[in-house]
């Protein structure tokens, strides 16, 4: 009787020495409603967890870990030589990224290019996935549709520019001998030896000056065609896979500020959209009205005119401007009363664009102060050249929203 008494209070001094200091197994698996759950384990990991011991293959989402990979470990612990030697790495990694941007700041900027395209016509792709076409139909019908007027505003420009300068090499010992019969010419030509400085001029250092630049012209046209391929395969990827891009960037948010990032995401991507679309057809209808107006004053080449004018229509601020001047140039040089003709109608039609047409249709999409617009627009100037003209008033109006709906109710708050 004894030792089983003695064996029952070793038992019992057991079980209260586990309860004091939380055996195993019981800190481990805390119960209760209020007990804290172990790190990672949300409701999705417990059902998955759950489903996986019941035998039941789950599949896990696109940005959802697996689970088969077992579960992350404690931070590890923040000693010197670990602050310090991450301090030193995260200095080296940032200037090895700032040497990788600046070398590959040309793939950069076609990259660029290609999301800003892929971010305004996806929508036509949207609208074709209403009307029941297949997205990988409709992607190829947007493209090929960008395409057509690609090669439709370059077939519209080749050719006079070729013709234009042929005739002006035909013509141009003409115009040398007109100057030579001009006294006032003549002189200058004689007391500056022009003549006998043309002659040694042309030597074999200027013929092979002459073949680099031709060489260089060459390189200069393949690098184009390279570069516009580029672009448009890069399009073509961003269409086609538009939707997943977007759930992997938000994926990569916090879940508790994952909602209203997509939101204000949602958005920026609605207005870049509504922006590009509104662009588009505002060029659209000044290269068409250019058309007509050409035709009716007899300008040669009325359709390749509307194309400049219409491309010249997408660069913010400036465009407008000197699509007109390039009429009216040309106008000029057909005859003094058609000049002044494309002089008048440009700046009637430029105050029915500004006032008239461009508020209807753009301040409904991005509403953007003017000031600001045109800021943006000499800056993008600057840093991108055209590409950066055509992206400022989009990235004027994001910035504008995140200031608004983040950075300002923030410093409120404080």
């Amino acid at each position: 009787m004894s030792q089983e008494g003695s064996a029952a209070r070793d038992d019992e001094a057991a079980t209260g020495d586990a309860n004091a200091t939380g055996s195993p197994a019981t800190s481990a698996t805390p119960e209760g409603p209020g007990a804290a759950k172990p790190s990672g384990a949300g409701p999705d990991a417990a059902r998955s967890t759950g489903e996986r011991a019941a035998g039941v293959d789950v599949e896990p989402g696109e940005f959802e870990p697996s689970g088969r990979f077992g579960v992350p470990g404690r931070p590890l612990r923040r000693s010197a030589f670990l602050i310090g030697f991450t301090g030193a790495l995260g200095v080296l990694l940032a200037y090895a990224l700032f040497l990788g941007i600046r070398n590959a700041a040309g793939i950069l900027v076609l990259v660029v290019i290609a999301l800003f395209l892929a971010v305004g016509l996806h929508p036509a792709v949207v609208r074709l996935r209403k009307w029941g076409v297949p997205r990988g139909l409709a992607v190829a019908v947007v493209t090929l549709t960008l395409l057509l007027l690609i090669v439709a505003g370059l077939l519209a420009l080749v050719p006079p520019v070729v013709t234009q300068s042929g005739q002006f090499v035909q013509q141009l010992p003409g115009y040398v001998e007109e100057l030579r019969r001009n006294p006032t010419v003549n002189d200058l030509v004689i007391r500056y030896d022009v003549m006998e400085r043309v002659q040694a001029a042309a030597n074999a250092d200027t013929i092979g000056r002459a073949l680099g630049g031709v060489l260089g012209g060459a390189q200069l046209i393949f690098g184009t065609i390279f570069r516009l391929l580029t672009v448009l395969v890069l399009t073509i990827y961003f269409l086609a896979y538009f939707d997943r891009l977007r759930e992997l960037g938000y994926a990569l948010v916090p879940r508790s500020r994952r909602q209203r990032v997509r939101l204000i995401g949602d958005e920026i991507l609605t207005r870049v959209g509504a922006y590009m679309v509104g662009a588009l057809a505002i060029a659209v209808l000044a290269g068409v009205t250019t058309f007509v107006f050409a035709l009716a004053v007899g300008l040669p080449y009325p359709f390749a005119l509307a194309v400049v004018v219409a491309v010249t229509d997408l660069i913010p601020q400036i465009g407008a401007t000197l699509g007109a001047v390039v009429v009216t140039l040309v106008g000029l040089a057909t005859d003094l009363p058609v000049g002044i003709a494309c002089l008048v109608f440009f700046v009637l039609y430029q105050q029915v664009e500004n006032y008239l047409i461009y508020p209807k249709i753009m301040r409904r999409a991005v509403s953007v102060n003017e000031v600001a617009a045109l800021l943006a627009a000499l800056l993008g100037v600057a840093l991108l050249g055209v590409v950066g003209a055509l992206i400022a008033i989009p990235t004027v109006a994001a910035l504008q929203l995140i200031l608004r709906e983040v950075v300002l109710p923030r410093q409120d708050a404080r």
